[in-house]
């Protein structure tokens, strides 16, 4: 039994409770306050909880201060930052050659029982929020678990193994939950051992993730085996792996001794894990033989063995196998089944595909018969493209394609000629070779007078290069819908005389032939065609003359954008633009991208037509949006929108588009050719869909009648937030920066994780620093965000290497949010220009957690509880309009019963995880798998039965039960109550919903006449047309949710 109040001995100190090297750990962890972003974009100060030196409350020790401080505040490879804020001085970096490895890796049960039989310090926790240093052993027979000091006499201060029921990894205890200090311990190092008939928990914090794995891992063996003898402790050599390596060894070893040469063994573990390092190798070869005192450098084959099993073992795999395989070593096609359901999301998972999955990637031809995958198998599956973190349905076109071409987000390129900077680089044809691999569906073309009347391209910075007209064209022709079937837009610049204005034209004709999209747009519609309809069409955007068929020619305004924020930055500007004459035949090619000058949003709503668009440099568009938001978004609901880079930006960097994304802006006009942390959004944004090229916008910036501010701080109407759990497991194979200093091969990763998004989501957490090591870092460390529009999320994660001097950039990944795969999965790593890096990969879990129960496919429907708040209800507005105003106060109540009905559902839910010890993130399906193991008795009977009482299922006790029992199933019973609530209510709620949305939308059109007879205008006009777009936001959203919410309790019943 677990020991009682503690003697005379003080508790722990509070920075020893497993956070050591935890940077999130100070007076503003459990806020969780990190980066923070300003409206419009702008970053503001990241306050960080660790105190200088000096100041109240600073460490001791000065240097560990400046370090703790160092590592709290942000990177400067990282997008999320203050570039003010520097790192203080810490530990200095020392060149490192080679060294004898000194850490024997854990690749067996048998490493972890003797890890524990040697024993470690532990903090226990206690519910009176103390927490006491103890020094854990296990018995050398495997009997019991015994710590000290302790002030019982030794046989009294130790855990029977028989005794104990279960282990549960994490915080999952009511010790836990309720104690004091609890926000302050490290989740991954947290473990609780729960033994006797009434579930007693003894509750355990090591002082590191992987410490805390060892124990769980040890433990769960040997509660599973206690039953049966325990051998392992003679050897490993019968196990099906060691079976294969043999067998793989006998093969290589042609002379049939036993043993071979170092060489041919370094080529052979080579072969089988092609990652390794040579050195490395050679290093775990010396590092045994010098254990064994041996002078040759022949390899035996326990040799060849023990050298691959250390060095191709990676720990972090090894205990989810173990954890998933119910403590075996190996997985059989149900434990497979049982983890792709429950852990990875994947439905209708059959037997035979688990079988199949075993037979493709299980390296030993006994597992591969026999049906079971074991470790080095399990980890090639993990590292597998089925494994990916991006999800295989966006690997294709999976958007509704029908939409105007208003309603979606164009990738699109700046200056598209130039591989180099704009202010000196040279014009060059692969500026347009690359954009179209890549996607791109709006390039840009800016063409002036050349020799020989034949218009060409160049940059009017450097123009020793240019080329001409007809190969920029031809080569758009044979790339144009090599990456997308989606419409092509060539953003014409006209800067060409009319004789050569006609050659272009008369050239694009020739060369694009029937592509060329030149369908006069028809005043009926409103909005423009969709990209289905303009497959594999190219569309010209530019100026265009009046109709008049008479007119030959005429003044349009120039489209030199340089030139023209050149003028407008000048004390002569006096508004006017520059006019330059068009040709007819150039115009017609122009039909629906007709470009027009921006006034302002009132008189475009009013006059502007469909098929015409602005274009607006990053400044303008950076005023409007911070000043106007909601009108940018409605604006971009009928029309087109091209933001281009400020010409100030002679270095070509790039704007960041997610600013304008946000306003709902279509074509955001990229630099391709330099690369960095904006790229890296813009290429990772156009990864979903198929990359091609079109991404539909949120449905709540393409309704109508909808309410949505760039500039959201908090909740988005009727959107549920959801929360993203991402736990950062480890790393492999890391690079060394490029242009590093001087350091040997040695590296210092760290792991950053940025959110962008409307301003409300953005958000920045960084994990620990691990000291020198690139192969196989463990970070171990779990972090949440709320994500509250998901729609327009992005997750980046950059790799770093510390240095005091300026972290260097190792690699990153960017994926939008609608693209995570749940579960464990490795995340393949970009060079800073780009490129995917071979084997160099960040292991992850990843689970994506509802707080409402809403808008979430299946593989993501989990359920949290997002703190413990005051219940949040989003409500409809006043108008002050009393007739539409009384419709609306209808909707009251039945809003606020839809929001109850999905709360107490997932409430419910929650209450049921945390009596089976399991976290917010597990699914459903492994909360009743562990709830189904709990209510067996002694005697493996038992002891509920399955009743279906009006098609519903309850739980029933077969007799006497203990109290642990009876929670169990009085919270199952709360939740299945729950659920048929829901489900039964949810259509009458719902049609009250639609009913109070449909009166609304009748008032729409004369709103406005309704509003001035009532005397409103001017702000109070829009103030209350913008409070009825919020309010049908509101009740179209809730009506939802609530179908949703049916989905999920049809679910559980």
């Amino acid at each position: 039994m677990a020991e009682g109040a503690a003697g005379r001995e003080g508790p722990a100190p509070l920075d020893a409770a497993g956070c050591e090297d935890d940077p999130r750990v100070g007076p503003d962890a459990a806020s969780g306050e990190g980066v923070a972003v300003a409206p419009g974009g702008r970053w503001r100060d990241r306050r960080s909880g660790v105190a200088l030196p000096g100041a109240a409350g600073a460490p001791a020790d000065s240097e560990a201060g400046l370090l703790e401080a160092a590592r709290a505040t942000p990177r400067r490879s990282s997008i999320i930052k203050d570039p003010s804020n520097q790192k203080c001085g810490g530990r200095k970096k020392t060149v490192s050659f080679s060294s004898m490895p000194s850490e024997k890796k854990i690749s067996s049960a048998s490493d972890c029982i003797s890890f524990m039989q040697a024993g470690c310090e532990l903090k226990k926790v206690r519910p009176n929020s103390r927490i006491y240093n103890r020094f854990f052993t296990l018995d050398t027979d495997l009997q019991a678990l015994r710590w000290e000091p302790s002030k019982k006499d030794l046989e009294k201060a130790k855990l029977d193994i028989s005794a104990i029921k279960e282990i549960r990894l994490g915080k999952n205890t009511e010790t836990f939950r309720n104690n004091g200090l609890a926000d302050q311990i490290c989740e991954d190092c947290a473990f609780s051992i729960l033994h006797g008939e009434n579930y007693e928990s003894l509750d355990l914090v090591a002082n590191s993730a992987d410490v805390a794995n060892i124990w769980v891992s040890g433990l769960r063996y040997l509660v599973s085996r206690s039953k049966q003898p325990l051998d392992f402790m003679e050897g490993n050599q019968n196990t099906p792996r060691f079976m294969w390596l043999k067998t793989v060894f006998e093969a290589a070893d042609v002379d049939g001794n036993g043993i071979m040469l170092e060489d041919t063994s370094v080529e052979l573990i080579k072969q089988l894990n092609p990652t390794l390092k040579e050195s490395k190798i050679r290093l775990k070869f010396k590092e045994i033989q010098k254990s064994k005192e041996k002078l040759t450098t022949r390899v035996t084959e326990e040799e060849f063995c023990e050298a691959f099993c250390e060095l191709c073992t990676r720990p972090e795999v090894y205990f989810l196998l173990v954890q998933i395989s119910k403590n075996k070593e190996y997985l059989d096609a149900n434990d497979l089944m049982l983890f792709l359901e429950a852990e990875q999301g994947v439905t209708h998972i059959t037997e035979d595909m688990c079988l199949d999955i075993i037979r493709r990637y299980e390296l030993s031809e006994e597992g591969r018969q026999k049906g079971f995958l074991a470790i080095d198998g399990f980890t090639q599956y993990l590292l597998s493209p089925e494994c990916d973190i991006f999800d295989p349905e966006q690997k294709k076109v999976a958007q509704d394609m029908t939409q105007p071409l208003s309603h979606y987000y164009i990738n699109a390129s700046h200056n598209t000629y130039l591989i180099e900077d704009q202010f000196r680089g040279p014009a060059d044809i692969n500026g347009y070779v690359r954009a179209l691999k890549m996607g791109c569906r709006s390039i840009e073309l800016d063409v002036s007078d050349g020799s020989d009347n034949e218009p060409i391209l160049c940059n009017r910075n450097n123009v020793t290069t240019h080329l001409s007209f007809r190969s920029v064209i031809e080569v758009i022709n044979k790339f144009a819908f090599i990456a997308s079937e989606y419409p092509l837009i060539l953003c014409l610049g006209n800067h060409c005389s009319l004789p050569q204005q006609k050659i272009m034209a008369q050239q694009m004709k020739k060369v694009f032939g029937d592509k060329l999209y030149t369908e006069a747009p028809l005043p009926s519609e409103t909005y423009l065609p969709s990209p289905e309809k303009l497959k594999r069409m190219i569309v010209v955007k530019g100026k265009k003359l009046p109709s008049d068929p008479d007119v030959l020619e005429g003044e349009v305004t120039d489209e030199d954008e340089e030139a023209e924020m050149s003028r407008r930055l000048s004390v002569d500007y006096n508004g006017e633009q520059k006019q330059i004459l068009l040709c007819r035949e150039l115009s017609d090619l122009v039909s629906i991208c007709k470009s027009v000058q921006y006034r302002d949003f009132e008189l475009s709503m009013k006059s502007q037509n469909y098929w015409e668009m602005c274009s607006f440099s990053e400044t303008e568009a950076s005023r409007i949006a911070n000043e106007y938001p909601e009108d940018f978004v409605n604006y971009n609901k009928r029309f087109l929108s091209r933001i281009y880079p400020s010409a100030m930006r002679i270095d070509s960097s790039n704007l960041n588009p997610q600013d304008f994304w946000n306003c709902g802006c279509q074509i955001v006009a990229m630099n391709f050719q330099t690369p960095g942390p904006m790229m890296d959004l813009h290429t990772g944004w156009f990864l979903q869909n198929g990359g091609c090229g079109y991404v539909l916008r949120p449905s709540i910036m393409r309704d109508e009648v909808s309410y949505f501010s760039a500039n959201t701080k908090g909740i988005v109407p009727g959107v549920s937030p959801l929360a993203l759990h991402i736990k950062i497991i480890s790393g492999q194979n890391f690079p060394k920066p490029k242009g590093a200093c001087a350091k040997g091969d040695v590296i210092d990763p760290y792991v950053c994780i940025e959110i962008h998004g409307i301003p409300a989501d953005c958000s920045e957490q960084r994990t620990k620093t691990v000291q020198q090591n690139s192969d196989n870092p463990i970070f171990d460390e779990t972090f949440e965000f709320q994500v509250n529009l998901p729609e327009l999320a992005m997750i980046r994660f950059v790799v770093l290497d510390d240095d005091y001097i300026g972290d260097e950039f190792i690699g990153q990944y960017t994926i939008p949010f609608e693209c995570l795969q749940p579960g464990y999965r490795h995340v393949p790593l970009r060079s800073f220009v780009g490129d995917i890096m071979e084997h160099v990969t960040l292991f992850v879990h990843i689970a994506i957690t509802n707080r409402s129960g809403g808008g979430k496919a299946q593989k993501r429907s989990l359920s949290v509880r997002m703190g413990k708040k005051v219940r949040e209800y989003t409500m409809v507005r006043n108008i002050g309009l009393k007739t539409i105003d009384d419709i609306f106060k209808i909707a009251v109540h039945p809003l606020r019963e839809a929001i109850d009905m999905r709360e107490n559902m997932q409430n419910a839910i929650v209450s049921i995880k945390e009596l089976c010890g399991l976290p917010p993130i597990a699914s459903l399906k492994q909360c009743l798998l562990t709830l189904s193991s709990r209510l067996i008795t002694s005697d493996n009977t038992p002891s509920v039965s399955l009743v279906m009482k009006d098609n519903f299922p309850y739980l029933e006790p077969l007799g006497a039960i203990p109290d642990v029992q009876k929670k169990m199933l009085a919270a199952y019973d709360l939740m299945i109550q729950e659920s048929r609530f829901l489900i039964e209510m949810a259509d009458t709620v719902q049609e009250k919903i639609v009913q109070c949305q449909k009166a609304g939308m009748e008032f729409h059109e004369e709103l406005h006449n309704l509003g001035a007879k009532e005397g409103l205008k001017g702000r109070k006009l829009n103030k209350a047309t913008e409070s009825f777009a919020w309010n049908i936001t509101v009740l179209k959203l809730q009506g939802t949710g609530i179908h949703s919410g049916f989905i999920r309790a049809k679910e559980i019943c």
